[in-house]
């Protein structure tokens, strides 16, 4: 029954990240990718969805794993920090004094330039749907495993050895978490439309489990 219990968790987790996350996500980037530079008119009707430029001072930069930012300044009072995903090509020539050029869209800094060099920040809208499927993928696979284990404890309390932890829980917990080595990854690299993820995910899962319980079975005494 724990298991049951449990398996509600990644199918809320999956349900979210179908439901909401992939939806926003994707309307997000294309609303980005269809943005502008704001007219005369938009600026004076503060209008965030368009992309505004303003410039900024260098204050200082930081270049760490887990911390890649950069402190900005318009020279009077505002003061901010900027995140960015990697060092490259931007940041790691950044100088405290320096002045960038900062791309504003829906009140936050997209992009950070300077003498023809930009680079996306931390807050930029990207297109990794296929990578947001993935998870919201595994997350269904692994509510299945639990509920289907689950079950078979619930149904077979004295015969259940076959869909027991280890090693066969523990075989198939891996190979659902490597559909996204496997699946995700690949479909992101490749520019594979997102859709295209769960089923060959939940396809690659379930060929695997077949074949995982095959070799996780209990052999009788003389089999080979």
């Amino acid at each position: 029954m724990l298991l049951i219990l449990l398996s509600l968790i990644p199918a809320a987790g999956c349900y979210a990240t179908f439901a909401w996350w992939l939806p926003h996500d994707g309307a997000r980037h294309l609303d980005y990718r269809a943005a502008e530079a704001c007219s005369a008119r938009e600026m004076e009707q503060r209008t965030t969805d368009c992309l505004t430029t303003r410039q900024y001072t260098v204050v200082r930069t930081v270049n760490k794993p887990r911390n890649i930012t950069a402190s900005l300044t318009d020279g009077n009072s505002w003061r901010g920090t900027v995140a960015f995903g990697d060092s490259r090509p931007l940041l790691e020539r950044l100088m405290p004094g320096d002045r960038v050029t900062a791309t504003i869209w829906r009140r936050h800094i997209v992009v950070l330039s300077k003498d023809g060099v930009r680079q996306n920040t931390a807050a930029a809208p990207r297109d990794e749907l296929q990578a947001n499927a993935a998870l919201g993928t595994i997350g269904a696979l692994f509510a299945a495993q639990s509920f289907i284990f689950g079950a078979v404890r619930l149904t077979r309390p004295r015969d259940y050895k076959s869909f027991s932890w280890s090693p066969y829980g523990k075989r198939l917990l891996l190979a659902i978490f490597a559909t996204f080595f496997g699946v995700g990854l690949p479909a992101l690299m490749l520019d594979i439309p997102w859709q295209v993820v769960p089923p060959v995910s939940a396809t690659v899962a379930v060929c695997a489990a077949g074949v995982l319980y095959f070799l996780s079975r209990p052999r009788a005494a003389g089999d080979t």
